[in-house]
């Protein structure tokens, strides 16, 4: 694990989060988007979700996918307190003492009751960070976290990051577009300096896999060389370190200035070569057909059709 990693362990309490998306547009409940965005703040170590899986039975492959732990927590009818929010909290407080190593503790809910388990986690020094839903999440839980998620904020844009190029070898758009993913990530957590090693790691964290020469390139250091080359990011030198500082998405890329040029080109000469629908072609004035005709020394005579009754003028 490398120096000032966070370690984390999540604690899902199922049947709150499920209750939460009733009525709701979005109908079911995405762990994907859950666990993207917590392996942005370190390297999740324990993930465990707690509830009457006979009752969420379709979730279970979803979850399994992901490598939760599943708890299952069937229900009495004359239980009193929820027995799912009860394990939940033991498990946490037994993992509190058992694994110093463990420093961040999510618990993925909105109730109230899990409020004291929060101030528990902390007084032991724990990190803990709540994610739910806005509308069904406790202001004393969100209050008591040393940081509170919104379930639908996973997703809110943060910035506006550059188009891969389509035209782009296939590992190559896949590398840059895993940057782009974690650059936004650090973004996102309020990184002030990002450095080349810390957006690797981001990567990794992202895409266990990643490895830079699998993508063509022999180092990290001329993965984001070809970044920066393709308009993709904008780098600088640190002075004393000589390492990499990611300063910006790339904005001026030349390829996207000259697709933008060329669209004005093709609009400019669209709008020069358009019909003239409401124009109507000059048609021959009296004069000019009078020019045409011998000079008789009279004035000319305005072109009419003839009438039955009177004979054609010559």
């Amino acid at each position: 694990m490398n120096e000032g990693e966070h370690t984390l362990a999540v604690f899902i309490d199922f049947e709150n989060i499920a209750l939460g998306f009733r009525g709701r547009k979005e109908k079911r409940f995405d762990i994907q988007k859950v666990l993207e965005r917590l392996v942005e703040k370190g390297k999740i170590i324990v993930k465990k979700a707690y509830a009457d899986w006979a009752e969420y039975a379709d979730y279970k492959k979803a979850l399994h996918e992901a490598a939760i732990e599943l708890i299952d927590i069937p229900k009495r009818s004359m239980s009193g307190k929820n027995s799912a929010d009860i394990r939940l909290c033991v498990d946490s407080i037994d993992l509190c003492y058992s694994k110093e190593h463990i420093d961040t503790f999510v618990i993925v809910s909105g109730d109230s009751d899990f409020s004291p388990l929060v101030s528990k986690l902390k007084e032991n020094g724990k990190r803990v960070i709540g994610l739910g839903m806005k509308d069904s999440s406790s202001n004393l839980l969100i209050d008591n976290c040393d940081e509170f998620i919104y379930y639908e904020d996973l997703e809110r844009p943060l910035s506006t990051p550059p188009r891969i190029e389509q035209d782009l070898p296939e590992k190559k758009r896949e590398a840059f577009q895993l940057l782009v993913d974690s650059v936004v990530a650090l973004v996102r957590e309020n990184k002030e300096v990002l450095w080349s090693s810390l957006v690797k790691e981001t990567m990794k964290r992202k895409k266990p896999s990643f490895n830079e020469s699998y993508h063509g390139y022999r180092t990290f250091s001329d993965l984001l060389e070809d970044a920066e080359k393709e308009g993709v990011i904008q780098l600088r030198t640190d002075p004393r370190s000589g390492t990499y500082v990611i300063v910006d998405f790339g904005r001026t890329k030349k390829r996207d200035r000259g697709e933008e040029e060329k669209k004005k080109e093709q609009k400019s000469q669209k709008s020069r070569w358009r019909p003239r629908s409401r124009r109507q072609k000059p048609q021959p004035s009296a004069p000019s057909v009078a020019a045409s005709e011998p000079d008789t020394g009279t004035e000319p005579v305005a072109m009419r059709p003839a009438s039955p009754e009177t004979e054609p003028v010559v």
